[in-house]
C-alpha cells in the first residue's frame, strides 16, 4: 500500500502541471459566472486526461521509448523532420510563452500574502526553481511537486468547503451537462487547461525506467485528485459576484469566510504558479531529449548542457517577461496555434501506436480502451481547432470564432481522419 501511495505522490507532477494560474483563472471565472453548472466539463476533462496520460506512459513502459522517441522512430525522412520541428517548436515555444503566466500567477498569489515589488517576487520564485531544476534529480522534483500539490489542494478544498456549497447542486453540475448562454468557449478553456500536449511528453518522459506495477493506480489517482482541486477552485470562484480578478475574489472570500480565506487563496495561487513554473521547463527538456537522444548517448542526461539549455531557455524567457510585467502576447498566440495543431496529431499518433501489437505486445489497447481514446481524439480535434482558429483571429485582429464554427470544423476533420485511423490500427 505504501508503494501505491508513493506512486500517487510521484505522479502528482501531472496535476502540478495542469493546475496552474491559467486553470485557477478559468475555473474561478466559470464559478463566478455560472456557479456549479459547469463542473461536468472538469469531470470530462479529468477523464480525458487520464485516458491520454495512461496511454502515453503505457507506451513508454511497454517499448522502453518515450513519446518523443516513438514519434521520431515512426516518421522518417521529410515527414520525420517536419514532425520533429513541429513538436519541438510547439512544446518549447508553448512552455516558454506560458511560463511567464505561471510566474506572474505565483507573484500575484505572493502579493496577496505579502505585497512587495514584482521584480523581487519574480527573483524569489525564479531562483528556487532554477536551483531545483539544476541540482535536484527529476524524481526528487516530482516528489516535491507532489507535496506542493497536496498543500495547494488542501488550501482550495478547505476554502471551498467553508462556502458550504449545496451537495445537490454539486452533483447536478457534475453529472448533467449543460451549456448556459455564453459558456461554450469557457467550457473549451476549462478542458483545454487540463488536456495539454506538453503534459503527455512530460508523463511519457518521467515513465522511462519505471515499472508498470502500481503506475496506473498512482497516475489515475493523482489526476483525479487534480481534477477535484480544479472543482474546488470553481466552487471558490462561485463566491465572486462581480468582475473577476485575483484581488476581488480574495476580498470576496475574506468577507464571506474571514481573513484566513484571503491568505489561503493567495497561498493556493502562489503554489499553483510555482508548481507549473517547474513543470513547464521540465516538460520542454524531456520532450527535446526524447526527440534527439540516441541510444547510449550521455549528452542528453539530466546534467548535460543540452538538457539544461532547454529548461534554462524556458525558465529565463518566463522570468524576463514576468519581470517586465508584460505578457508575451505574440508568443502566446503562436503557441496557441502550434499547440492546437500538435494536440490532435499526438492524440491520433497515440491511438495508432498503442494498437500496434508488434510494439506493445499484451499492453496493446482493447475495444473499451479504444472507445475511450477515440473520444479523446475527438476532443483533441475540437480543442486544436479552437486553438488554431482563435489564434488566427487574434493575429489578424478579427472577431473570435464562435462555438458553432469551431464545432463544425472539428466535426468535419474528425470524419475525414477517422477512416485512415481505423485502417491504420487494423493494418497494425
Amino acid at each position: 500500500m505504501r508503494s501505491r501511495w508513493a506512486q500517487v505522490l510521484f505522479w502528482s507532477v501531472i496535476s502540478a502541471a495542469f493546475i496552474g494560474p491559467g486553470t485557477v483563472t478559468t475555473c474561478a471565472k466559470a464559478g463566478a459566472s455560472y456557479g456549479t453548472a459547469l463542473i461536468w466539463a472538469l469531470v470530462f476533462s479529468t477523464f480525458a486526461c487520464v485516458v491520454l496520460q495512461e496511454a502515453a506512459t503505457r507506451l513508454t513502459i511497454a517499448t522502453g521509448n518515450d513519446l518523443g522517441r516513438a514519434l521520431r522512430d515512426r516518421f522518417t525522412g521529410a515527414a520525420g523532420l517536419a514532425v520533429t520541428v513541429l513538436v519541438l517548436g510547439a512544446i518549447v515555444m508553448g512552455c516558454a510563452a506560458y511560463q511567464a503566466g505561471n510566474i506572474l500567477g505565483a507573484v500575484a498569489g505572493a502579493q496577496l500574502l505579502q505585497p512587495g515589488p514584482n521584480v523581487a517576487w519574480v527573483a524569489a520564485i525564479g531562483l528556487p526553481a532554477a536551483l531545483l531544476l539544476g541540482f535536484a534529480a527529476t524524481g526528487t522534483v516530482a516528489r516535491l511537486l507532489g507535496y506542493l500539490v497536496a498543500l495547494m489542494g488542501a488550501v482550495f478544498v478547505v476554502t471551498a468547503a467553508g462556502m458550504l456549497p449545496a451537495f445537490g447542486g454539486l452533483l447536478r453540475g457534475a453529472l448533467i451537462p449543460s451549456l448556459p448562454d455564453g459558456s461554450a468557449l469557457l467550457v473549451l478553456g476549462m478542458i483545454g487547461t487540463t488536456v495539454v500536449p506538453y503534459n503527455l511528453f512530460l508523463a511519457a518522459g518521467l515513465a522511462r525506467g519505471r515499472r508498470s506495477e502500481n503506475m496506473r493506480f498512482g497516475l489515475v489517482v493523482a489526476i483525479v485528485l487534480g481534477g477535484a482541486i480544479s472543482v474546488a477552485v470553481l466552487v471558490v470562484g462561485s463566491g465572486l459576484a462581480g468582475e473577476f480578478s485575483y484581488e476581488e475574489l480574495a476580498a470576496a472570500l475574506a468577507v464571506r469566510l474571514g481573513g484566513w480565506a484571503y491568505s489561503g487563496f493567495g497561498l493556493g495561487l502562489a503554489a499553483a504558479g510555482f508548481t507549473s513554473a517547474l513543470t513547464a521547463p521540465l516538460a520542454a527538456a524531456l520532450t527535446a531529449r526524447g526527440l534527439f537522444e540516441r541510444e547510449g548517448e550521455a549528452r542528453w542526461s539530466e546534467r548535460s548542457w543540452y538538457y539544461r539549455s532547454i529548461w534554462g531557455f524556458v525558465l529565463l524567457v518566463g522570468l524576463g517577461f514576468a519581470a517586465s510585467g508584460t505578457p508575451p502576447i505574440p508568443a502566446i498566440i503562436a503557441a496557441q496555434a502550434l499547440n492546437g495543431a500538435i494536440l490532435p496529431i499526438v492524440a491520433i499518433f497515440l491511438f495508432v501506436i498503442v494498437n500496434d501489437r508488434s510494439r506493445m505486445g499484451d499492453r496493446a489497447n482493447g475495444p473499451l480502451a479504444n472507445g475511450a481514446l477515440y473520444v479523446c481524439v475527438a476532443v483533441s480535434l475540437l480543442l486544436g481547432t479552437s486553438g488554431v482558429l482563435r489564434a488566427a483571429a487574434r493575429a489578424l485582429d478579427m472577431p473570435a470564432p464562435g462555438a458553432r464554427l469551431i464545432l463544425v470544423v472539428a466535426g468535419v476533420l474528425l470524419i475525414i481522419l477517422s477512416v485512415p485511423m481505423w485502417r491504420a490500427i487494423r493494418r497494425d
